[in-house]
This record gives structure tokens, C-alpha cells and sequence, in this order.
């Protein structure tokens, strides 16, 4: 069985290396591109056309909420929110979940959260091999 593709989209660099450096920690995953916008990741999933879309929400260019409404019509790539705004019962993450988030993963100490892969990275694994349709991750 072949790798799910994944494209990650998050305006930090910072961020794009620690969600990268988790999601290829795992060898039943590939991460195939990173885009630091919602136009470039658009762009990106035309050609790359990923499985999965690790999405921010809040980017300059295109708002994730508005890369999800664009996505819907080219792809059939599922999302994953990964946001600072995204907490549970926000309006982001209601309206995100409405445009077809299949999990919601909140970073746990604001939009720079250097803990993530420490406090998150498990249960970023575990929402990617859900909507692959993987077995759960080992826990370490």
C-alpha cells in the first residue's frame, strides 16, 4: 500500500519544521510539499494532489477557513486543522468542522508553540493515521 501524501500549511517556518519533522518521524507517512500560504498551498495541491492537508488557520494571502472553501472543489484531500485559534468550541473551529475538518488539533501554547511536537506531536500522528485509515501510532 502506498504512503499517504501529506502537504502541510502554516505561514511560520518555524512551525513548518517541527509539524515536518513530526509527521516524518513516522515511515508510514510522506510529506510531500509545505506551502507558507493558502494561494501557495492551492497551488501545491493541484500538482501534488495529497491525501491530506495539515492546515493553519490563521496565514496571510488566504485564511486556512478560506483555503477549506477552495479545496472542497479540487481536491478530495482531507484536513486537519493545526491552529492557535482553532480551540474547541471557537467559532473558527465550528467553521471549520462545517467546511469539512475531519480533526481539529489545537497548538498548545499559542501560534508560535515551540512545545507542540512535545504536548501535540502524538496526536497530530494519530489524526493523520485516522484519515489515512492507518492503524494508531505506537505510543512512545
Amino acid at each position: 500500500m502506498a504512503k499517504p501524501t501529506i502537504l502541510l500549511v502554516d505561514d511560520s517556518v518555524l512551525m513548518r519544521t517541527i509539524i515536518g519533522d513530526i509527521v516524518r518521524a513516522d515511515d508510514e507517512l510522506s510529506l510531500v510539499g509545505a506551502a507558507e500560504n493558502g494561494k501557495v498551498a492551492l497551488e501545491m495541491v493541484k500538482s501534488l494532489k495529497p491525501d491530506i492537508v495539515l492546515l493553519d488557520i490563521e496565514m496571510p494571502e488566504m485564511s486556512g477557513l478560506e483555503v477549506m472553501e477552495h479545496l472542497s472543489l479540487m481536491s478530495r484531500a482531507k484536513v486537519i486543522i493545526i491552529s492557535s485559534v482553532a480551540q474547541v468550541g471557537s467559532p473558527e473551529a465550528t467553521e471549520a468542522r462545517a467546511l469539512g475538518a475531519v480533526e481539529i488539533i489545537a497548538k498548545p501554547s499559542g501560534t508560535m508553540s515551540l512545545d507542540l511536537a512535545h504536548k501535540k506531536g502524538h496526536d497530530i500522528v494519530a489524526a493523520i493515521r485516522r484519515a489515512a485509515g492507518l492503524p494508531p501510532p505506537v505510543k512512545p
